[in-house]
């Protein structure tokens, strides 16, 4: 491996620790799953709460239509 590419590779594990703040790949990956399984969960009560307000909706539309 030549000098720049040693440098090269310094560099990108600097970036990545920086990136990181600290935290090890594992941990970031964790925490990554954990934050899309919140994001998931948020998703699918909004689907939840939009479905009743349709079912609602819908309801009152065939009410007024008698």
């Amino acid at each position: 491996m030549s000098e720049s590419e040693k440098n090269l590779d310094a560099h990108a594990d600097r970036m990545l620790e920086a990136a990181l703040g600290g935290k090890t790949a594992h941990q970031a990956l964790l925490e990554a799953s954990q934050a899309e399984t919140a994001n998931v969960e948020e998703r699918a009560a909004a689907i939840g709460k939009n479905r009743e307000r349709a079912l609602k909706l819908l309801a009152e539309i065939e009410k007024a239509m008698g």
